[in-house]
């Protein structure tokens, strides 16, 4: 299976989860094309202390792609179908709304929309409390249209210690979504016979 992911970060509140995601699929060998929206880079700063060069010396290797790089081979279906996925980590509700609507700002909604009608698995960690019926009605427009939406809203039956494991037990389920094997959170009644 393929080895390729494209990674997008945009700018709700919960850029954790992006990080945490790129850490986990950097150190299991993925070839990364990270995107990250410009309010993506804001709140990264803001929540995390990370910079785009932070970024860059962290993950050497790792294709940041400028959010305006319309023309990106990632933004064509015929380079596209080669990819294991698409995860949008955090994914603001104003990106839902860009995906679901086919209105194209950037490269994070053209990469959705071809992810979409190439069938390439999407993945959608969206990040927001509480939702307003458009939300739940975009949610369910990407559903409809072949994206996997998931809250980011851990479980419990871990019994996390850290906030750490909160995060990890939400991107061990963006894993089990796409099939990729990991060990960063205890599954339900795992120690059971």
């Amino acid at each position: 299976m393929s080895k390729k992911i494209v990674l997008c970060i945009t700018g709700a509140s919960g850029a954790i989860y992006g990080y945490r995601l790129l850490e986990v699929l950097y150190s299991m060998g993925f070839k990364i094309d990270l995107v990250i929206s410009s309010s993506g880079f804001t709140v990264l700063w803001q929540e995390l202390g990370k910079r785009k060069e932070d970024i860059l010396l962290e993950f050497e290797g790792v294709n940041l792609i400028p959010q305006g790089r319309i023309d990106s081979p990632i933004a064509s279906g015929s380079r596209l179908v080669s990819y294991r996925a698409v995860i949008v980590a955090p994914c603001s509700m104003s990106t839902l709304a860009h995906i679901v609507h086919g209105t194209n700002q950037n490269l994070i909604h053209r990469v959705c929309e071809v992810a979409l009608k190439e069938r390439v698995p999407l993945l959608l960690l969206v990040r927001e409390a509480p939702y307003s019926a458009i939300h739940l009605e975009n949610m369910l427009r990407a559903v409809k249209a072949g994206a996997t939406v998931m809250p980011a809203s851990p479980g419990f039956y871990h019994r996390p210690k850290s906030m750490e494991e909160l995060v990890d037990f939400m991107v061990g389920k963006v894993l089990d979504s796409l099939r990729i094997e990991h060990s960063l959170y205890r599954r339900w009644r795992e120690d059971d016979p």
